[in-house]
């Protein structure tokens, strides 16, 4: 039997931003999974919302089977909600006041940032750590799997090569390249 040898990588956590539904396209579960099991062969940690349901109870699970670490962070309010429908959640749970501080905490938690589809949570929570980064808060990269998977890195600033954008704009999701080559995990 092959083993696989871990790739190094220069980040140590990775914080998901994802939602509590699958989605309607088979797509996003499987960008889910995928994501996951890069994570656990390049030895990464998962940050997430601490939910058990939708792509984020699919990611967590993965990882956590996976035996990588996940630290999942949750608001008070939110936790009786996710006991009461799924049970229990994967690897550490921190509770948190309220969604504020749950994304700070899971930004102070996180060397990057990928997003994966959701709702308008997710979208916030996208937009706010983009525009942290944009003001100087934090200079940590976030990427962002759009439009049937296909990956985008957002960059801004001076350091933007159009054509670059562009041809990583093209290419289709497949965690085993794209991450590695896009994102460079």
């Amino acid at each position: 039997m092959e083993e696989k040898m871990a790739v190094k990588s220069r980040f140590k956590k990775v914080c998901v931003f994802c939602g509590s539904s699958t989605g309607k396209r088979n797509c996003y579960r499987d960008a889910a999974i995928e994501l996951a099991q890069e994570l656990v062969s390049r030895s990464l940690d998962l940050v997430y919302g601490g939910g058990s349901i939708g792509l984020m109870g699919l990611v967590s699970q993965a990882v956590h089977r996976g035996g990588g670490n996940v630290l999942g962070i949750i608001p008070r309010t939110l936790m009786c909600k996710e006991t009461q429908i799924t049970g229990e959640t994967v690897g550490e749970v921190r509770p948190v006041a309220d969604m504020h501080q749950r994304k700070a905490e899971m930004a102070r938690h996180s060397d990057c940032f990928i997003a994966l589809p959701g709702g308008y949570g997710t979208l916030e929570e996208l937009l706010e750590v983009i525009t942290w980064a944009q003001l100087g808060i934090h200079d940590k990269p976030e990427y962002v799997p759009v439009h049937d998977g296909v990956i985008a890195k957002a960059r801004w600033g001076k350091d933007v090569d159009h054509q670059q954008q562009q041809q990583q704009q093209q290419k289709g999701f497949n965690a085993a390249t794209t991450l590695q080559t896009e994102i460079a995990l």
